[in-house]
């Protein structure tokens, strides 16, 4: 009989996802998830496989509750138009609260990705495409209940914020700054006819 883990999975993948986040897959050594974790060697790669398996474990772990479960909250509870506009002022604010400038932990993951790591970049498009799928359904109910006009297709604008969004995510790792942040994103709202920022943002 197979001995029971004694440790928080949970705890253990966010820890390990904090490390990757910060450093990057490459950046970040064994020792360094031994050290984050508190387990030894051994007992991460009983339970993960490996270092791209515990990484590949962390990254999907991050979209979930990082990303997937924030994009839940504003669907359900917003407008389409108003949740796309309130997506962005999160991510704004989100990145102007981080000292260490970790950026997005997917699009730092898409940086990072190589042409001969097709494990890795078929997760990252997977979650990419789930992201412009969030800006399409907005769209496309904002059109048809009236809320958004249509300027463009719905199409064309979720590919268009989905570009916004990775750029704007990687402006925050290098110069995180207010005006810049808002200013990568406030013309395409008006353009596309959604709510302006508000408040700080």
């Amino acid at each position: 009989m197979a001995r029971p883990r004694e440790f928080n999975e949970e705890q253990v993948l966010e820890a390990a996802g904090d490390a990757f986040w910060a450093r990057g897959y490459e950046g970040t050594t064994t020792r360094d998830l031994v050290r984050v974790t508190g387990l030894t060697q051994p007992s991460l790669y009983n339970a993960f496989g490996d270092k791209r398996g515990l990484f590949l474990r962390a990254f999907k772990h991050y979209v979930d509750h990082n990303l997937w479960q924030r994009i839940e909250r504003l669907e359900s509870t917003l407008t389409p138009a108003a949740a796309i506009t309130a997506f962005f002022g999160d991510i704004i604010e989100r990145s102007l609260s981080d000292p260490l400038r970790r950026g997005c932990m997917l699009v730092n993951s898409a940086l990072e990705a190589t042409s001969d790591d097709e494990e890795l970049r078929k997760a990252v498009a997977s979650e990419l495409t789930q992201l412009r799928e969030f800006f399409l359904r907005c769209m496309k109910a904002g059109c048809e209940s009236g809320e958004i006009p249509v300027t463009v297709s719905a199409e064309d604008a979720a590919t268009q914020l989905l570009a916004i969004l990775l750029g704007m995510r990687v402006l925050a790792r290098v110069n995180p700054k207010r005006p810049l942040l808002k200013g990568s994103v406030a013309p395409a709202l008006a353009l596309l006819g959604l709510p302006s920022l508000r408040g700080r943002t």
